[in-house]
């Protein structure tokens, strides 16, 4: 089936367009989006992978499912349009980036900076009901996207995959820890941050892992 995405996603992700579990997925949530406000925009449903094409990865970072409050998710996970408040978990993220690297925290919460560089912003869930965190999930998006893992995982080399919180450590958990570099702590969320989110020096390790492999930094 059609998939308007990046081309190099496509053809890595080939085996995932025609399966049952896609094809009833791809169904359902253009229902959803007839049916009542669904977050991101349509058009934007796939933009971290057309942000991020499949050979620019250098860096994954696993978000849950998107933002549910209008105007805020933008298909990057974490990320909000310019001008949007950041939502706490996205200001705990630049605190952490501020205390570890020195960059001064942002103006913008778009993460679309981010994802030009190479950093894979990725949600387990694409899409949400507005008001209703979670709605979508378990309807096929999960599968989806833990296939984007694997593919990244098996096919690429040398990749920094950022696991916060328990659901993002247990779904990359097969991750070959010999192959790529595989950061976890709890989430930036408030209720856990302090429990090891600050501190945790994700974004200097990253960097000197892609700096040793020869590869860019990410300006964070």
């Amino acid at each position: 089936m059609a998939v308007r995405i990046e081309e190099g996603w496509r053809e890595a992700l080939a085996s995932e367009w025609n399966q049952d579990y896609f094809v009833a997925l791809t169904q359902w949530v253009r229902a959803q989006y007839a049916a009542g406000t669904v977050y991101p925009p349509g058009r934007q449903i796939f933009a971290a992978f057309d942000r991020t094409p499949y050979d620019k990865v250098k860096v994954v970072i696993l978000g849950q499912d998107p933002y549910h409050g209008p105007g805020q998710a933008n298909g990057l996970c974490f990320s909000v349009n310019d001008g949007v408040p950041y939502p706490p978990s996205l200001l705990n993220i630049f605190k952490e980036v501020q205390s570890d690297t020195g960059a001064p925290i942002p103006t913008s919460g778009d993460l679309g900076r981010w994802a030009d560089q190479g950093v894979l912003l990725l949600n387990a869930t694409l899409t949400v009901a507005a008001h209703q965190s979670g709605s979508h999930q378990g309807h096929g998006w999960e599968q989806f996207t833990d296939a984007v893992i694997r593919t990244l995982a098996e096919q690429r080399e040398h990749l920094v995959f950022i696991l916060w919180g328990s659901y993002a450590i247990k779904k990359g958990a097969y991750i070959n820890r010999m192959r790529h570099l595989v950061l976890t702590s709890p989430h930036p969320s408030p209720l856990s941050a302090h429990r090891g989110f600050f501190g945790n020096h994700h974004f200097s390790q990253a960097n000197a892992y892609l700096v040793q492999h020869g590869l860019t930094p990410i300006t964070w």
